[in-house]
């Protein structure tokens, strides 16, 4: 296989060619870089708090998960001694 056989194609690549084929060919067969790189970092500030709010998120469903498994297993405990 040659190198253009071998070559992976990323997802961001092909978001990238989705929004518009003429930028994706200028950075990926040109390799000039793209112009808008403020935008580009403030997405991807964007992306790493949106992905801490999603674990975060997780973590506090866990955690009301877990509670309420133990609520019920409080609950089934007290029917059995008490009820």
């Amino acid at each position: 296989m040659n190198e253009r056989e071998e070559r992976l194609i990323r997802a961001s690549e092909v978001g990238t060619y989705a929004y518009c084929a003429r930028a994706w060919w200028l950075q990926t067969v040109r390799g000039l870089p793209s112009r808008n790189v403020r935008a580009i970092h403030a997405g991807r500030r964007r992306h790493e708090r949106h992905g801490q709010m999603l674990r975060q998120a997780q973590r506090w469903r866990a955690l009301a998960y877990s509670l309420l498994m133990l609520a019920l297993a409080s609950l089934i405990l007290g029917l059995l001694l008490y009820g």
